[in-house]
């Protein structure tokens, strides 16, 4: 099942996307229930209204919709740092022995065609296409990776925009690059774990107009999926619709020789197999008004 939000900012209605191109439209059949989602009550009943509605659920082609972010409300969003091998030894470290972690507000993220705001004044604005991991029920103190699977609604794309200037030369922790409006494009669908049998052989993909920037598998993260999992439990409880940003692989703005960072205009395309394909203008956040 690959779950998803369609319409206008702030009206967007809930769907599933079936077929390759086609979203079946649930706004009326489920309205609210994805805001707080409890994921095992929430897919037991989306999946008996697609069972028991074959042909009276409304259907629209998905191109030409504006998709927003998969949920109406998602909850903590964690992040992992220097998760990808090469990553690390791009910009200069050794992998670490446990993840590193920091967090990002949910006020980052947006659809994943909605424009990214550069800040203004920033010149070292970059891009990191990254494996999300939403979970759908509560994990706290796991006493096991393996039991990381039970509570993971799904996957989707993440772009964790961060500003380096921010990020590494004002001092502090890293959060300072890391949440500034707009900087966690997300979506354009949380795919189910049945969708993804193995989140640990998944290429991703990243171009700035239309120049190759990331190109990976998650088979290079130091620490996987059920891990991260496992291992976030044991310091915090994760809760329906938190989000794991699992890490960003090599090829980011600041490990190019010389360090290459976004531009107003710029556009960054990026992909997951089987999560679909995300595209964001970056604009000069100057003037916005919201």
């Amino acid at each position: 099942m690959k779950i998803l939000r369609f319409g206008e900012v702030g009206f967007e209605r809930p769907g599933i996307l079936i077929e390759e191109n086609t979203i079946l439209d649930l706004g009326d059949a489920v309205g609210d229930l994805l805001l707080d989602p409890n994921w095992p009550t929430v897919r037991d009943h989306i999946q008996q209204i697609v069972e028991n509605s074959p042909a009276g659920l409304p259907r629209l082609p998905f191109d030409g919709q504006r998709i927003g972010p998969p949920l109406a409300r998602f909850g903590k969003i964690i992040c992992v740092g220097l998760n990808y091998r090469a990553h690390a030894a791009e910009v200069g470290s050794e992998p670490p022995e446990e993840p590193v972690l920091f967090m990002k507000a949910t006020d980052t993220i947006i659809g994943p065609s909605d424009p990214v705001e550069i800040p203004h004044g920033s010149t070292k604005t970059d891009y990191e296409v990254e494996l999300a991991v939403v979970i759908g029920s509560r994990a706290w103190r796991l006493s096991d990776p393996s039991q990381s699977v039970d509570h993971i609604m799904g996957y989707m794309i993440s772009n964790d925009v961060s500003e380096r200037e921010y990020q590494l030369e004002r001092g502090g922790q890293w959060m300072k690059g890391k949440n500034c409006p707009t900087f966690n494009p997300s979506g354009p669908w949380i795919a189910t774990n049945d969708e993804i049998p193995d989140p640990q052989d998944l290429d991703l993909r990243l171009t700035v107009n239309g120049e190759a920037r990331q190109s990976s598998n998650t088979s290079d993260m130091v620490f996987d999926v059920q891990h991260l999992v496992w291992y976030i439990s044991q310091f915090m409880a994760l809760e329906p619709g938190d989000v794991i940003n699992t890490g960003t692989p090599q090829g980011v703005g600041i490990g190019q020789s010389p360090p290459t960072y976004l531009r107003p205009g710029d556009i960054v395309e990026l992909s997951i197999a089987g999560l679909g394909h995300q595209r964001q203008e970056f604009v000069d956040g100057t003037g916005v008004i919201r």
